[in-house]
């Protein structure tokens, strides 16, 4: 037994160098509506939450949260740390439907999943510390020798540069790549041939041996969608991901149903239920969600059990350490995302700034040390200059 004392959070605040916005750099959901502003300004991340499980013996596990940090804190604050507090942190099943259950009015799915999601991790680092054994032998032990890991970024951009970054993640030794659309709905039949360029550009460069997978992030719709997917598919994507906004699920499953490219997604869906709703519809051929916002490790490892019973891959969004752990441990969880170490741009590169702790890729694989207990990170103070601590 060992009883949680006390749940702190802190909100971290990059006032570092950032990249500036470019235009059509990413489609989103707010493509579709008239304005004029940064598109791109609610789905940055250049603040993380970081949330301290504390025991008895003062021993800390750490969870995180990228989504709405500020927000997030006060869920945990006001609502969920009293939950949490006293319990025994190996009760992590009964501790998790207690903040479940307790916020079902409100909770169940956005800032309240976010804010389970964040202790529920820090209740994991807790528990491996305590056992001296990383996350990944707690829950499945290791399911393979290494990670592969494609590289993730691959925004819009001026197709020579588009193609220079990805022959850097070339020589690097990745097999694997995804990248992103700059246009939508909105902009018609010129910005759809903008997309099509972008995809030959990245597939000229990697050429047909290796896996190229796209991310169009909620920003088209269903009819759009099914324009462009019969011009894509000489491409030969392994995945598209996340066509429609989220709560979209017949148009995902009219997609899927196609069968011309394996939609992929769940990177906005949330818990064990959220998954299975998908998975009944045969609404994805790959499942995308992050532990930091699904419901943390205890329900990371229910979907993919789910998944493989549908014999439906997970592919965990961002790679990170929390994710990572799930992917070690379950053999239906083939590859990570991974994010390359870059300036600050859209805020996903911030985990680097972070934390310390987390694995670098050699040719395309990470590994997880079997030494280095529980999520095996730590505040990283080497960039403490550029963060503003917010309490």
């Amino acid at each position: 037994m060992s009883k949680i004392k006390d749940i702190k959070t802190t909100v971290y605040k990059w006032t570092g160098p950032v990249v500036p916005p470019q235009q059509n750099f990413c489609t989103n959901p707010t493509d579709l509506l008239k304005q004029s502003e940064d598109k791109m300004k609610s789905f940055r991340f250049h603040k993380w939450l970081v949330c301290e499980v504390i025991d008895e013996n003062n021993l800390v596990g750490i969870g995180n949260a990228a989504l709405a940090p500020e927000v997030t804190k006060k869920a945990i604050d006001c609502y969920l740390k009293d939950l949490v507090i006293n319990e025994d942190c190996f009760d992590y099943e009964y501790i998790w439907e207690k903040m479940y259950r307790h916020t079902m009015a409100w909770g169940r799915k956005g800032v309240g999943m976010v804010g389970i999601s964040a202790i529920d991790l820090g209740i994991w680092d807790l528990m491996g510390k305590i056992k001296k054994k990383p996350v990944f032998k707690l829950i499945g032990d290791r399911t393979k020798e290494k990670i592969p890991v494609y590289a993730s970024k691959l925004y819009s951009q001026p197709l020579k540069d588009l193609q220079k970054e990805a022959e850097i993640y070339l020589n690097e030794g990745f097999k694997m790549f995804k990248m992103r659309f700059g246009w939508g709905p909105k902009d018609g039949n010129e910005g759809l041939k903008n997309n099509l360029k972008l995809v030959n550009a990245v597939r000229e460069v990697i050429g047909y041996e290796k896996d190229l997978m796209l991310e169009a992030y909620m920003g088209w719709n269903l009819d759009y969608s099914k324009k462009i997917i019969p011009q894509l598919v000489k491409f030969k994507p392994k995945w598209l991901e996340e066509p429609v906004i989220p709560d979209d699920i017949h148009g995902y499953a009219e997609l899927n149903s196609l069968g011309a490219i394996p939609i992929a997604g769940g990177e906005h869906e949330f818990t064990y239920y959220g998954f299975k709703q998908l998975l009944e519809m045969k609404a994805i051929s790959y499942i995308q969600y992050d532990s930091n916002r699904v419901g943390g490790i205890t329900a990371g490892k229910k979907i993919n059990d789910l998944a493989e019973k549908y014999n439906v891959p997970v592919i965990p969004h961002a790679g990170q350490m929390h994710n990572y752990h799930l992917t070690m441990s379950h053999k239906n969880c083939p590859f990570s995302e991974y994010f390359p170490v870059s300036q600050v741009e859209i805020g996903n590169e911030l985990f680097y700034y972070l934390f310390e702790g987390e694995p670098k890729p050699k040719n395309g694989f990470i590994d997880l040390s079997d030494k280095s207990p529980g999520l095996g990170i730590s505040i990283n103070k080497k960039y403490n200059s550029n963060f503003q601590i917010l309490n």
